[in-house]
């Protein structure tokens, strides 16, 4: 009876989607356990064997879990909205609806093929009506409401329009744009229209002039991370910074609670310090410096109030408003071709590159509040708009980017801060700026001598009795821009009246995507909605023309799994009471800030609104390392169509050339396959090794198909079998580990598949279970192999799972074993691992339900300790021979067996015994003089 993997596996998945095996309700006798993978988006390539990584981890769990008596939810979708999709679309004319749902397709086989236990009832795709609807309908909800301080909360934007009528702006805490101050007369006597601009100012969904990555080519906004170095990551096309009007998030009002949620949840230390550090919160001294001969003042906001007297010049960010306020007349063409220039980098570029300082003098002064000292005026984009007041006081001495911009530009020095046990230095010898943290301060006024902690407590208070500033806490997060000028993303639930946005009637949801003549913009420059005919309406009012962002759909689609067809609520009470949050979420790094802030962001507002029960969406979050390509290269002499071996080619010129690595095996070239894969080398001539081979040179790259090293997971499948790649992509390395594919080593795994076959059934004569009684030794070999790989499971260590199968298969082999009482908890133990071969073992087994319902089996102690234990004994140091005693020995019996033994003779013949030390369970030393 011979192992068969592409009979089973087609057997057995055709058998799950019958029975409809994975399929969860809510089941109150149960306890939950929800598994969600970061959901891909569904691409023309597909699947590679890098993807399945984390999907294969999150099954092996979620299968485990089921085992051990829990409801598992493990559901899975698509983020089927993305430039890729419309930029074909713009190529082809092709509805993007169309491409992404012939993707969507090809995922779902591949997915399949690979035998997950997915509830597909659940599936979910963002780019379906049904469920955008409840993206747009949240959007509502945060255009209804607003952030108030004091109750640490979303409240209804109704609750501070009846304030403003009663009290106006006296007693509110409210996070807004900008300070306003007016009285309830005031309010009372403005427009509706003036009343929605001033509403504008506090909504967590707003609409406000944003300074955005716009890039031309692509004719829409670009995120952060879909930039690099200038240029669009899709197309490589020129980004520059832009002010436009776009809708936007208020994520900046959470910041302190997205902070504080970091303590409640169970993420690696490294991720939550990712957050924070995106994050950003700082506290510290918001102050004025006054511009020399004019009214404007430069508000600054600084962590280190104590270092004010040793600041030499301020910066200004390129996009401050303050430029245009304080440059010098004679210097404002200087300054307006710097800012062009900076609007080609982004922000993250501007924070990362510490080496290479640009800037430019407004040829104006600041004056010092502390010193009345004049200083410079700079424009740099290593300076943030977003981040305080977007202008600095830079202080060299102590800042590592304030020193570099010191000596780019010849600007002075000043130290402020000497570290215990230094003198003060010599700035024009140092290399970089000195730490600050700790010290006592000079060249600092009032508070000389002071150490650096009690120096800012005393400048904060002189700041607050002086009226220069405040004491204030500040974050980097920023809020979140919500617009794309794109066709493929969800609609806007918005209209317009009189120039100012309102929501469309919640009964009007879903607002569906129009057609369009072209997925370009039109001819006056609107975004591709543009094109659509009545795109209004019924009362004829315009709507939004901008299409939201990714994130949209993707920041809380773990919530519509738990509810996918509930067409009345986002997520019922009860859906969302029973399964609460995400118990284990896997995916990659890449999400680390972006989609995991937006989330977290969406979850706590929903919480707010009364929608969740759960303030943290994800309880635990693993980070699956990337599987790299493992590439090939065959060597051509330059100038010929010769190709030279690998170990001959330093005997000759030669051009390293990718090749194709499904036509390489274990490194040795296809030659034939080679021919056919490229005209251009059909008649290729070859220097073999050997007389006989081409062995090819290799290296670790990305896995990407300009590199020739993509390995399609389908070819995996039909050469060893799902299985096979499910244990393999385990067996590579822990998982949190990028790690390089490599064939060479697959053809193990499945082999010891086959081996594990075997102990079940012989190839010839079919099944060899037997019900005899396990011996002791049969035993130990399992429950050691349970407690192992329970334990290895639970810490997400599935490599050296595999290595305990391994362990233990070739044991049980060893001692020809079939026992139905030992084979039955080992199919068990294997069957998240290879869930297609072990269903097909279990049947054999003679059961007539699925192992997914099976028990988990339970380490007995009596069978993981040994009976005896083997003592090294040791004369002087050196060990002599080794001594087997029972387990339960004491100290006294041991000595005795020890010098008993016929070993031992020669070694104390004619000598004395010292001293005699057994170390229980480990060793036996006999000291002899």
């Amino acid at each position: 009876m011979e192992y068969n993997f592409k009979e089973i596996e087609k057997k057995w998945q055709k058998h799950w989607k019958d029975q409809k095996t994975y399929q969860v309700e809510v089941d109150e006798n149960k306890p939950k356990f929800y598994v969600l993978d970061m959901f891909p988006y569904p691409s023309g390539a597909g699947l590679h064997v890098g993807h399945p990584l984390g999907y294969i981890a999150s099954d092996i769990f979620s299968r485990f879990k089921r085992l051990n008596g829990f409801n598992v939810l493990h559901p899975m979708g698509y983020d089927a909205y993305g430039l890729p999709a419309e930029q074909y679309a713009i190529q082809t004319g092709q509805h993007p609806a169309i491409t992404t749902e012939n993707n969507i397709k090809r995922y779902r086989e591949q997915l399949d093929k690979i035998g997950f236990s997915y509830d597909w009832n659940r599936e979910v795709k963002t780019c379906d009506p049904d469920y955008y609807k409840w993206t747009q309908w949240t959007f509502i909800q945060m255009f209804h409401h607003y952030y108030d301080n004091k109750a640490e909360k979303a409240l209804p934007v109704s609750d501070l329009v009846r304030h403003f009528e009663e009290k106006g702006t006296e007693d509110i805490d409210a996070v807004c744009s900008d300070k306003l101050s007016f009285t309830a007369d005031e309010w009372n006597s403005k427009t509706e229209k003036e009343q929605q601009e001033i509403l504008l100012n506090y909504r967590i969904a707003y609409l406000a002039d944003t300074m955005v990555n716009w890039c031309p080519d692509l004719a829409t906004v670009l995120a952060n991370d879909e930039v690099k170095e200038g240029v669009s990551l899709r197309g490589g096309h020129p980004v520059e910074q832009k002010v436009m009007r776009q809708w936007s998030l208020r994520v900046s009002a959470y910041a302190e609670r997205l902070l504080r949620g970091l303590d409640t949840i169970d993420w690696s230390d490294s991720l939550k310090e990712i957050q924070k550090n995106w994050i950003g919160r700082s506290e510290g001294a918001e102050m004025v410096f006054s511009v020399k001969d004019s009214d404007v003042e430069m508000k600054i906001f600084t962590t280190r109030a104590d270092t004010v007297f040793g600041v030499t010049f301020m910066v200004l960010a390129p996009e401050s408003e303050l430029v245009d306020q304080v440059v010098n007349p004679n210097h404002k063409k200087e300054v307006e071709q710097y800012i062009a220039d900076a609007k080609k980098r982004t922000e993250r570029e501007r924070m990362s590159d510490v080496k290479k300082m640009t800037g430019v003098f407004t040829g104006t002064y600041a004056v010092n509040p502390l010193t009345n000292e004049e200083v410079p005026i700079w424009v740099s984009d290593y300076v943030l708009a977003g981040y305080g007041t977007g202008a600095i006081m830079a202080v060299p001495a102590h800042d590592s980017r304030d020193f570099a911009f010191a000596r780019t530009f010849n600007l002075p020095i000043t130290q402020v801060v000497v570290p215990h046990g230094e003198k003060p230095a010599d700035t024009n010898q140092w290399e970089d700026s000195i730490d600050s943290k700790e010290g006592y301060m000079i060249n600092s006024g009032f508070i000389n001598g002071l150490d650096v902690p009690e120096a800012i407590e005393k400048t904060k208070e002189y700041i607050r009795e002086k009226g220069i500033g405040e004491v204030k806490v500040n974050y980097r997060l920023r809020d979140a821009i919500f617009s794309r000028q794109r066709y493929w993303g969800e609609p806007f639930p918005v209209y317009y009246k009189d120039d100012m946005p309102h929501t469309l009637d919640e009964s009007k949801l879903p607002l569906e995507l129009p057609e369009v003549d072209k997925y370009l913009p039109t001819e006056k420059g609107e975004p591709p909605l543009g094109r659509a005919k009545n795109w209004k309406t019924e009362e004829g009012y315009p709507l939004e023309l901008n299409t939201m962002p990714g994130f949209a759909g993707s920041s809380a689609y773990y919530l519509r799994y738990m509810d996918p067809h509930n067409n009345e609520q986002l997520v019922s009470p009860e859906a969302n009471q029973y399964w609460k949050d995400v118990d284990l979420y896997i995916g990659g790094t890449e999400h680390a800030t972006g989609h995991l802030i937006y989330s977290r962001f969406w979850n706590k507002f929903l919480y707010d609104i009364g929608e969740v029960c759960q303030s943290e969406p994800f309880r635990k979050l693993v980070n699956q390392g990337m599987i790299q390509g493992r590439s090939n290269f065959v060597y051509r002499i330059k100038g010929t169509n010769k190709f030279v071996s690998y170990n001959l080619r330093k005997e000759h010129d030669t051009t390293p050339i990718h090749v194709d690595v499904n036509i390489v095996q274990n490194d040795i070239l296809d030659i034939e396959a080679f021919k056919n894969w490229n005209p251009e080398y059909k008649n290729a001539e070859f220097i073999l090794e050997d007389g006989d081979k081409y062995v090819c040179g290799w290296a670790v790259e990305k896995m990407s198909k300009s590199m020739f090293n993509v390995v399609n997971p389908d070819d995996i499948i039909e050469q060893y079998g799902a299985d096979t790649l499910r244990l393999y992509e385990m067996f590579l390395g822990p998982l949190e580990q990028s790690k390089p594919w490599d064939t060479n080593g697959i053809d193990g795994v499945h082999k010891f598949l086959r081996k594990a076959w075997r102990l079940f059934a012989d190839r010839n004569d079919g099944p060899l279970i037997t019900d005899e009684e396990p011996s002791k030794d049969e035993l130990k070999v399992l429950h050691r192999a349970i407690a192992k790989i329970s334990d290895d499971i639970e810490r997400f260590s599935f490599n050296t799972c595999v290595s305990a199968f391994m362990i233990c298969v070739n044991e049980l082999s060893d001692l020809k074993c079939h026992k139905r009482a030992i084979l039955e908890p080992l199919a068990i133990l294997l069957s998240p691992f290879a869930p297609h071969m072990v269903e097909e073992l279990w049947n054999m087994l003679g059961h007539n339900t699925s192992i997914v319902d099976a028990p988990w089996p339970k380490a007995e102690d009596k069978y993981l300790r040994d009976d005896s234990v083997v003592y090294p004994v040791s004369f002087n140091g050196k060990m002599r021979f080794k001594l087997e005693m029972p387990a339960g020995a004491g100290k006294e019996e041991i000595e005795k067996a020890a010098l008993a033994h016929e070993g031992a003779t020669k070694w104390t013949e004619g000598k004395t015994v010292r001293k005699v030390i057994v170390v229980p369970g480990k060793i036996v030393n006999i000291v002899v003089g």
